[in-house]
């Protein structure tokens, strides 16, 4: 399930991305993800999302929106020099979802996370997104006692 769950996160993403601009909730904006899938005027996916990319990618939307203020406090307390407000958007809800995969999925291991969230950057954000990302959920990753290769001292 490795490539379905790199959709599934990408499909979380678009969604954290958009309940972030619009003030939604993650569910209003998946829930339109999967219905903007379904509309006749839309580009059809190549693939299906399937059952199982779709359960996935819901438990990451939930799990980001329920502990937003605690994630957002630890990637604040994290960065150097950002606040989350300046960050990019599609950067800042990267972090969100590796941050909360670090805190709460214990059975991904933290290179998984952290690849996949760099992964993302790569294909959805700015110039400078993989390197940011990277960094900072190394940091974290090591704050957590997941294996970062910095910690804060």
């Amino acid at each position: 399930m490795k490539a379905g769950r790199r959709r599934s996160r990408e499909f979380a993403i678009q969604a954290l991305y958009a309940a972030d601009l619009s003030g939604v909730s993650g569910g209003v904006a998946l829930s339109g993800l999967w219905a903007a899938q379904l509309d006749e005027l839309s580009e059809p996916l190549e693939e299906p999302v399937s059952p199982e990319e779709a359960e996935f990618a819901a438990e990451l939307v939930r799990g980001v929106m329920d502990a937003r203020d605690d994630i957002d406090a630890r990637i604040e307390a994290a960065s150097e020099h950002w606040r989350l407000p300046r960050m990019p958007v599609v950067d800042r809800n990267i972090l969100r979802l590796g941050t909360w995969e670090l805190l709460q999925r214990p059975d991904i291991p933290t290179s998984v996370t952290i690849n996949e969230a760099i992964e993302l950057a790569k294909r959805l954000g700015g110039a400078e997104s993989r390197s940011f990302v990277n960094g900072l959920l190394d940091r974290i990753a090591g704050e957590l006692g997941r294996g970062g290769r910095r910690t804060r001292g």
